[in-house]
């Protein structure tokens, strides 16, 4: 009986959702926190399905949690898709995003309902992903370079000036690394290890995919990246090798969010439900994204990295996606890192 009725509910939810095109129109202001490649595919096959304009604007996932809270009192944006779960949920908390459950929740991976749960239901899990990085095989074979397979390995004299991560404050992965590194270490041995990195790091860039892009074209050695960000590499044909941490590693739970206020709400919605189908995740490899999809029947691309092959740790969204925890690690980053930056 509670089959036929659970049975009832989604074939009652997917035919609102077939109905809900017909009956949009008007447009849609999207930050889209993903590579941009991904963004363009999904505003132009949303756009393809829907009666909806997108006016959508690509940034790292630090800079889209900044516009939110710049535009807290008179909202300019609907959604917020894509980029780490990290300041998602520091949004939720800031009471800078809304409550929305989906009738496709029941489609998603336990990970994305948690998500979910965390976060009041005021973002969901839309693919995850884990943390290592790519290192350009050639620039290693012409140095003679060894590979470096664990965290600790990265520190090493050897890789003097060849190494690039985003700066946490704008970007999601970096902040996904600070609190991978807090978690794994403890958080005095993972300043100090810090620290040690900081004389190999040539730069820190803005967009956390940046720096094997870097390596990618031979501008640098190695990226401290989300492993599917350097396997899109090796699969467009650059000599980049990726990396799985020996230590173990952290993972981001990409999320969506719908802004407090947003005047698009009901677009918003539309988007959001699209945006969670198997049909539109099983496309991100179309757009050189291989992350794990949250929809439960999403395709998996077959290059994503497996996630059982990967050492990884039991990363904890709620504690690094507040405000005082997160707002605290950037702070100490700022004052022991940034400022003595290469």
């Amino acid at each position: 009986m509670r089959y036929a009725t659970l049975a009832a509910t989604l074939l009652a939810g997917a035919s609102a959702l077939a109905a809900l095109p017909a009956q949009a129109a008007g447009s849609l202001n999207l930050i889209c926190a993903a590579d941009v490649k991904w963004c363009e595919l999904m505003e132009s096959a949303f756009e393809a399905d829907h009666d909806i304009d997108v006016n959508m604007v690509r940034m790292s996932s630090g800079e889209a949690y900044a516009r939110l809270r710049a535009e807290a009192r008179n909202p300019k944006s609907d959604l917020w898709w894509g980029g780490t779960g990290d300041p998602h949920l520091q949004a939720a908390e800031d009471n800078l995003t809304q409550e929305y459950k989906s009738p496709l929740l029941g489609e998603m991976q336990p990970w994305a309902v948690q998500q979910a749960d965390v976060s009041k239901f005021r973002t969901i899990g839309v693919y995850s992903g884990a943390l290592g990085w790519g290192y350009n095989t050639e620039i290693f074979a012409k140095k003679g370079l060894a590979e470096p397979t664990c965290w600790k390995d990265l520190t090493s004299e050897a890789y003097r000036g060849e190494i690039q991560i985003a700066n946490p404050n704008s970007s999601g992965t970096a902040y996904n690394a600070l609190a991978t590194l807090v978690q794994l270490m403890g958080e005095e041995p993972a300043f100090t290890y810090l620290k040690e990195l900081n004389k190999n790091v040539t730069q820190y860039t803005k967009s956390g995919s940046a720096p094997v892009k870097a390596a990618a074209r031979g501008e640098t050695g190695l990226g401290i990246v989300f492993m599917h960000d350097s396997v899109a590499m090796t699969v467009q044909g650059f000599p980049v090798k990726t990396v799985a941490p020996c230590e173990g590693t952290g993972f981001e739970v990409g999320s969506m969010s719908i802004v407090k206020g947003a005047r698009n709400l009901d677009n918003a919605k539309i988007f959001y439900d699209w945006a969670i189908s198997a049909p539109v995740q099983s496309r991100a490899a179309e757009a050189d994204s291989f992350q794990l999809p949250s929809n439960k029947g999403a395709t998996i691309p077959p290059e994503a990295p497996k996630f059982d092959a990967i050492k990884l740790i039991d990363y904890d969204f709620a504690k690094y996606g507040s405000t005082q925890v997160r707002k605290a690690l950037l702070e100490r980053w700022d004052r022991e890192i940034g400022a003595n930056a290469n």
